[in-house]
């Protein structure tokens, strides 16, 4: 086959480097096809029981003085509905293993207390429950996603659960829902189906999880008056295909919506010693790209075997839980998994959306793991104090992707080269909105050159290019608590007119989204 042809092929390039092309990517952005979208919900995150992503993140002290609705901290609500947060996924991660819905209800004096051995061993007081989180959701103006409790739970307790959320009858779980202060029902459709079964949510084999998740997902009644049940199968952990074979194989494509996927980014790809998340250099930096872009191979092979069982794509991928994962700040409890935030995470989160968006066909969910505090967090708090992270502004950037069209993109990258390795240093995703504009987002992945990006639309006729960007000085910046942010959106001026072909200097290390009009 021949070269150039196979690599435009891929939509999302990992091309060889031609050396007349060195630093110069030739781009064509297709007319698509008008039916597939890219799903809002790609965009969405995680708060799960850990650390301090809940207690002392969205759910604060009444003491504190910062806004609050309840202990509902506003501060954070806001800046999370001004990117438009889709969904929320609670509450784990492998917490929600261990959880019982019914402890999060009724008077929070009388809830039990219990040590979560999960994460750190801490007490968990339950004052922040199912009403709390929904609340939030509200807040949030967004869906919720809740993972139920396979390893330690059981069938009715799960299938209580959607009743007491669901129901509008005169049932036992409506009647104490009402009882307990909400008379409507909630209509909560995404429901995942236990968490990481493979590992902490039971060390289960495949075979015997695919048939629990039939027993589950057999009691888990979609009500009337409420939306029919999203049901998610507990997924692959990275490229275990087998896991996904088997799952596919066993269950039925109507007894199920979707099937999650986990996939994590370590620096180092050692989980014993992952590597710091501000004290690395270009070579731990080269290694994490390699390593993030791994991503879009794990896509494509789990996406393969749910072809052959699905060929319609009816089962969404649900990438639900995805991010950089480094060592915990020194200093810090290591359970609970506080890491800073730098200009290489926005750089991951830039590429990792464009590979969703470019595997919007099957990729329809996606969890960053997590909004406050934990991992690659969009926000990070000190008592009073709030920052937004750089991850937090590429979500900023990038919202004006959620249910547009999507328009492939097909080009060859120049290699970004270090040490005898090369990944390709150019990524790219595109899409038209609903009033006809066209965005594309674009990321370098060179730190140290800038990259000339020619493109062709093919039937667009525009007038205007306007752009903002995400770069800093270093590639290990962060925002601190102390000082202006350093790593923020800034206008972008690097992109012309030329002819109906659109020119662009893209600066090193740089995520860049364009509106063309």
């Amino acid at each position: 086959m021949n070269l150039k042809k196979a690599v435009a092929a891929t939509g999302f390039c990992f091309a060889v480097s031609f050396a007349s092309l060195a630093q110069t990517v030739s781009m064509s952005v297709q007319a698509g096809d008008p039916k597939l979208q890219i799903s809002k919900d790609i965009y969405g995150h995680f708060a799960e029981h850990l650390g301090r992503c809940i207690y002392d993140g969205f759910w604060v002290s009444e003491s504190l003085s910062v806004p609050k609705k309840d202990r509902i901290r506003m501060d954070i609500v806001e800046a999370l509905v001004k990117i438009k947060v889709p969904n929320l996924r609670w509450p784990g991660g492998c917490f929600a293993d261990t959880y019982h819905w019914r402890d999060g209800i009724g008077p929070r004096a009388q809830r039990p207390q219990f040590i979560n051995t999960t994460w750190g061993d801490v007490v968990e007081d339950n004052s922040f429950g199912t009403h709390e989180f929904l609340e939030l959701c509200d807040l949030l103006h967004c869906d919720p996603y809740l993972a139920g409790n396979v390893g330690s739970g059981t069938v009715e307790e799960m299938s209580n659960w959607i009743e007491y959320l669901n129901s509008d009858s005169e049932s036992p779980m409506a009647r104490l829902r009402r009882q307990n202060g909400h008379p409507a029902p909630y209509k909560v459709s995404l429901w995942g189906v236990g968490n990481e079964s493979w590992g902490c949510g039971g060390n289960m084999t495949p075979e015997f999880y695919a048939d629990q998740y039939k027993r589950y997902a057999t009691f888990a009644k979609t009500y009337p008056g409420a939306p029919k049940l999203k049901k998610i199968v507990s997924g692959a952990n990275g490229d275990d295909l087998n896991w996904t074979e088997v799952c596919m194989k066993k269950i039925p494509v109507d007894q199920m919506w979707g099937i999650s996927l986990h996939y994590y980014t370590l620096p180092t790809g050692n989980w014993s010693k992952k590597g710091s998340a501000t004290s690395f250099d270009e070579q731990q930096y080269f290694n994490t790209m390699k390593n993030c872009l791994k991503m879009d191979d794990i896509v494509t092979r789990n996406a393969a075997i749910m072809d052959k069982y699905d060929p319609q794509k009816k089962v969404a991928m649900v990438v639900d839980e995805w991010g950089v994962w480094t060592d915990p700040e020194p200093g810090t409890n290591p359970a609970f998994l506080y890491q800073q935030n730098t200009l290489r995470d926005a750089l991951v989160a830039g590429t990792t959306l464009n590979i969703f968006n470019n595997h919007c066909d099957r990729v329809r969910v996606a969890n960053l793991a997590q909004a406050v505090n934990v991992l690659q967090a969009l926000i990070l708090t000190d008592k009073e104090k709030m920052l937004l992270t750089p991850t937090y502004h590429v979500f900023d950037l990038y919202q004006v992707h959620q249910d547009a069209q999507y328009l492939p993109v097909k080009f060859q990258s120049p290699d970004y080269v270090l040490g005898g390795q090369k990944i390709a240093a150019v990524n790219a995703s595109a899409s038209k909105d609903s009033k006809g504009a066209v965005h594309i987002s674009l990321v370098n992945l060179d730190p140290n050159k800038s990259i000339k990006v020619e493109t062709a639309l093919a039937g667009v006729n525009w007038k205007t290019v306007t752009g903002q960007i995400l770069t800093s000085a270093k590639i290990t910046d962060y925002n601190t608590f102390d000082k202006q942010p350093t790593v923020k959106l800034a206008p972008f001026k690097g992109a012309k007119k030329r002819g109906n072909d659109l020119a662009v200097e893209l600066p090193a290390k740089s995520v860049v989204v364009l509106e063309i009009k």
